[in-house]
C-alpha cells in the first residue's frame, strides 16, 4: 500500500504517466526516512531538507502535518507499526509534462512509500570511482531523483569487488558515498568533509556531529585529500539506514578497525533515536 496522489492505495493501482517529467528528465526530489517501531525518526529535518531540494527546482511540498499524516497511514496499511525499523520514501516529481526539459502545467506526482529496511554488511567495503561529484553543480547538495551517476559509480564498484562507491570531487578533496556520508579518525578525534565539498547535508550526518559532541569527540569539517581515506586511522559511512558503517577497505586496501570510536558513537546514536 502506498499514499499516492492524494490517496492510500495498491502500488499496483499507482499508475504513473509516461510523460511523467521525473521518469523523462529525473526532474524530481525524494527523502528516505527510517520508523523505529512505526515512529518516523527526525522528520522535522527530513521535511526540512526535502523544501531546500523543492525550492531549488521550483517544485512544491505538501505541509509537514500532511505528510506525516501520509507516513502515518502508509506506516499502518502495510502493518510496519511494530517493525524494529522501516524504510520511508516521500518522492515528488514534476508531474505530466511535454517531452523535453520544460515543465508542464499538470499536478505533480506525490508517492509515500514503505518497505523493510535492507540488510547492511557489519563493514562496508569501498571503492573510489574514477570520476568526481560536480562541488558546483545546479543540483549540488540536494536530494534529487537524478541518481544515474550513482548508479553508474556502485556498477563500477561492485565490478572491483565493493558495495559502496566514494566520490572525490572537482578539487581532488573527498566528498561522499553514492548514499552515505563518510567521517575519518584522525588522532582520538573525527574530521568529515565540510558541505562546500559538494557532499549532501546527511540527516545522520548532522545528529552524529552532535552525538560526537555529547560523549566528548571532536568532530571537525574540513576538505581532506582524496587520497588520505585509503591511508587514514580507520573510517565510516553514515546514512538514514545504515546509521553507523565502519569501512574495512578502501580499493582493496584495509583500514584499522574503528571501533574504539564507532562503538561508543553508536551507543550515543541509540540514546539520541530515542531506542536506549
Amino acid at each position: 500500500m502506498v499514499f499516492f496522489n492524494g490517496r492510500l492505495c495498491r502500488a499496483s493501482e499507482a499508475i504513473i504517466s509516461p510523460f511523467d517529467h521525473g521518469l523523462l528528465t529525473g526532474d524530481g526530489i525524494f527523502e528516505t526516512l527510517v520508523a523505529y517501531e512505526g515512529k518516523p525518526f527526525a522528520a522535522k529535518e527530513h521535511h526540512s531538507r526535502l523544501a531546500v531540494s523543492a525550492a531549488a527546482l521550483g517544485l512544491d511540498i505538501p505541509l509537514k502535518e500532511d505528510l506525516d499524516q501520509m507516513m502515518e497511514e502508509v506506516i499502518r496499511a502495510n502493518n510496519f507499526q511494530t517493525h524494529k525499523k522501516t524504510r520511508i520514501r516521500i518522492t515528488i516529481t514534476g508531474g505530466e509534462s511535454p517531452l523535453g526539459s520544460t515543465r508542464g502545467d499538470h499536478e505533480q506526482t506525490v508517492v509515500v512509500a514503505a518497505s523493510e529496511v535492507p540488510e547492511f554488511k557489519p563493514a562496508s567495503d569501498t571503492f573510489v570511482v574514477p570520476f568526481a561529484r560536480n562541488d558546483q553543480g545546479a543540483l549540488t547538495g540536494l536530494k534529487t531523483i537524478s541518481y544515474g551517476e550513482n548508479v553508474v559509480a556502485l556498477k563500477i564498484a561492485r565490478e572491483n569487488g565493493a558495495d559502496e562507491a566514494i566520490f572525490g570531487n572537482t578539487r581532488g578533496n573527498l566528498c561522499e558515498g553514492t548514499g552515505s556520508n563518510i567521517f575519518l579518525i584522525k588522532g582520538d578525534g573525527l574530521i568529515t568533509p565540510p558541505i562546500s565539498a559538494g557532499c549532501l547535508p546527511g540527516v545522520t550526518r548532522a545528529a552524529i556531529i552532535k552525538c560526537a559532541d555529547r560523549i566528548g569527540i571532536s568532530c571537525k569539517e574540513v576538505d581532506i585529500a582524496l587520497g588520505e581515506l585509503e591511508k587514514s586511522e580507520g573510517a565510516f559511512l553514515t546514512s538514514t539506514l545504515r546509521e553507523i558503517q565502519p569501512l574495512r577497505s578502501v580499493n582493496g586496501t584495509h583500514l584499522p578497525s574503528p571501533e574504539q570510536i564507532t562503538d561508543p558513537l553508536k551507543n550515543e546514536f541509540l540514546k539520541y533515536t530515542g531506542r536506549d
